[in-house]
């Protein structure tokens, strides 16, 4: 037997299809929209009929540091280790009596190398045109929750009944 759901991972043709649905609450913030749906959905509305949207978008890098020959060198040194720790720990299980932890230790020291040398060659061949790190995130402007025309004016008014403000960031 089959059944038809509304879920993405489901569907994946919902995926790429712009948001239909009523707007019944718009919010400056995620974290608002989702006490909204979640409100909803304490007072048994059907929140299945819901989309979160997050309007004006953005995408902010943020710049978190310089690249230096130390921390590109030390990063990829830590980076081939933990490829070294995961193929050791799969030899070292299949390895004879006695000989576990030498293998081991030289898969993280010669994983610690090659990252070494990888990140070295990167690097270089970059030819410093982008000397810093970064990450980058998509913000959204405000949040509106979209609502199936049949129960838009239910949401809205249960919307309106809960006053969400932004909650005060305590230290």
């Amino acid at each position: 037997m089959t059944t038809s759901t509304s879920n993405s991972r489901n569907n994946p043709s919902r995926d790429r299809t712009r948001p239909t649905g009523w707007p019944v609450g718009s919010f400056q913030t995620y974290e608002e929209a989702q006490r909204a749906v979640d409100g909803l959905s304490d007072r048994e509305f059907r929140v299945e009929d819901l989309t979160i949207v997050g309007v004006d978008l953005m995408q902010v890098e943020n710049v978190t540091g310089r690249l230096t020959w130390p921390r590109i060198l030390g990063g990829g040194a830590l980076s081939g280790a933990w490829l070294g720790i995961f193929i050791g720990l799969i030899f070292a299980l299949f390895a004879l009596p006695g000989t576990g932890w030498g293998i081991f230790l030289w898969s993280i020291i010669i994983g610690a190398i090659f990252g070494l040398i990888f990140a070295a060659v990167g690097y270089a061949l970059s030819g410093g045109k982008r000397d810093f790190s970064s990450m980058t995130t998509i913000v959204a402007g405000r949040y509106d929750v979209l609502c199936d025309a049949n129960t838009a004016p239910q949401a809205r008014d249960l919307i309106a009944q809960m006053n969400i403000a932004p909650k005060e960031a305590t230290e």
